[in-house]
């Protein structure tokens, strides 16, 4: 495995401290961080669930009501099942 080296000597000492705070590599310090970013851009880009449904249900709105009840008698119509 190759040793990660960083030529910003105050990216390689914070990698060092985080490294040293985590109990790991610098190696696996910095993947870390990196997935953590990589989450956070891509939340910031495709936003959060709550605001994709948002959307998605502006975009696509339920129909009128009908004022027609939809009761067993109903639901049973659909199966052709008989009135129990």
């Amino acid at each position: 495995m190759a040793s990660l080296y960083i030529k910003n000597t105050d990216t390689a000492d914070l990698a060092r401290e985080v490294a040293s705070l985590l109990g790991t590599s610098k190696t696996a310090a910095v993947h870390d961080a990196l997935l953590h970013r990589k989450r956070a851009l891509e939340a910031e880009k495709y936003g959060s669930i709550h605001d994709r449904m948002r959307a998605w249900r502006a975009a696509h709105p339920l129909g009128e009501p009908t004022g027609l009840e939809a009761d067993k008698a109903f639901y049973d119509s659909l199966n052709d099942e008989d009135d129990d």
